[in-house]
């Protein structure tokens, strides 16, 4: 319930109440205060951006080149974008009308959702999911209908836990693979089903890809490259993870030409366009980021492997991640919930991690773990949980 407005607070919106501050940032802070932790809570790349990469960006600024781009982002750069996205899935976005660049996948969701979200317009939601997109759809006055993904099943959603969510006010189903948090990825014969249901019902696929390059074991599903399925799908998407190019800040949105111009109307008013710099550092990393893109793969794969063995070996279950940088084993046999285990492992042995319950329904009992720490840190902290979780079972 909305908290009775007070002297101090009347002045802020009743949505704003809606969401709950992040259960990310609030572990993060703890850890920040205290010394010898070793984060495993923050998904960021322990890379940093390559040198050749980002080495574009001081040569535009040696350049003079610090002006805005275009509203839609640097042409040169859709172009290039436009071309890796049809080599890769086959899909084919044309650079002027379809495709725009966004200060990374988070402020394409304000666009997207702020564009199609009239007040009580519905999202379906699988969850867990990262923490920005529900609050995301509250900001646009919509309303987001989770439905609950099982470790039983691998975390993947499929069309018949979606479909008795349907009313005549959903606008859209919400997809998020490979999953942050549970490393989950949408299988081909799954996503054919979520898309049949939403020509049946004649429903929006968004789809956020942004960790499309980092799956393991089996070739990424793109949604809009599914037959039919261009035209009904926003594809999200940006540098920030498969680049190791987090604080550049550039992602993209793709979409069909009319909903595009909507979002424009947002991101025009909003930011502009995203930064100029990040933009040609993007564009090189398109260019010639591939054998870089492999490397990192592969370290994040090796990660992967040892923490998913560990965690079973100590007797914490953890179904294998097959995409992005994320662990999410359960805690139950240690006889704690997901946020007396957080806290008590970070005070305890000084390893942090973030409570599932933190990223919505079906996370509680888990919590997540980031491998993108260096082999020898995450060595280092599955000693110390194994250490806490001996004390428990």
């Amino acid at each position: 319930m909305t908290p009775r407005p007070t002297l101090k607070n009347k002045f802020i919106a009743e949505r704003i109440y809606k969401v709950k501050p992040s259960g990310i940032r609030r572990f993060f802070g703890i850890a920040a205060k205290m010394p010898d932790v070793i984060s495993l809570g923050i998904g960021e790349p322990d890379f940093t951006t390559p040198q050749p990469i980002f080495q574009a960006g001081f040569d535009s600024v040696m350049r003079g080149v610090t002006n805005y781009t275009a509203n839609s982002g640097l042409l040169e750069l859709r172009e290039r974008l436009a071309e890796h996205l049809e080599q890769l899935y086959g899909v084919a976005y044309r650079a002027e009308g379809e495709m725009m660049i966004t200060v990374g996948v988070s402020e394409a969701l304000r666009c997207v959702f702020g564009a199609i979200c009239n007040p009580g317009d519905e999202i379906i939601v699988p969850t867990p999911c990262f923490v920005a997109y529900e609050p995301e759809i509250l900001f646009a006055d919509g309303v987001p209908v989770t439905v609950t993904c099982r470790a039983e099943n691998n975390f993947e959603i499929t069309a018949q836990e979606i479909e008795p969510l349907i009313t005549e006010r959903t606008k859209a189903i919400f997809l998020g693979y490979p999953n942050n948090p549970t490393g989950a990825c949408l299988g081909r014969e799954n996503a054919l089903e979520i898309a049949r249901l939403a020509e049946k019902h004649d429903l929006l696929i968004i789809s956020d890809e942004i960790y499309d390059r980092l799956v393991y074991g089996a070739p990424h599903v793109c949604f809009a490259a599914l037959p039919g399925m261009k035209d009904r799908t926003i594809l999200l998407g940006g540098f920030s993870k498969d680049y190791a190019m987090t604080g550049w800040r550039v992602g993209y949105v793709c979409a069909d030409a009319e909903l595009m111009a909507a979002f424009a109307k947002i991101h025009q008013y909003d930011v502009m366009s995203a930064p100029t710099i990040s933009q040609y550092v993007a564009l090189k990393a398109l260019e010639i980021g591939e054998p870089f893109v492999e490397a990192m793969h592969a370290e994040y794969d090796k990660r992967r492997r040892l923490v998913v063995s560990s965690l079973n070996e100590m007797g914490l279950d953890c179904f294998e991640p097959k995409g992005a940088f994320y662990a999410f084993p359960s805690v139950k046999s240690t006889g704690l919930t997901d946020e007396e285990f957080a806290e008590r492992l970070i005070t305890e042995e000084r390893v942090a991690v973030v409570p599932g319950s933190a990223f919505g329904a079906g996370g509680e009992d888990h919590i997540r773990i980031a491998y993108c720490k260096s082999y020898e840190q995450i060595e280092i902290a599955l000693e110390r949980i194994r250490k806490f979780v001996d004390k428990l079972i």
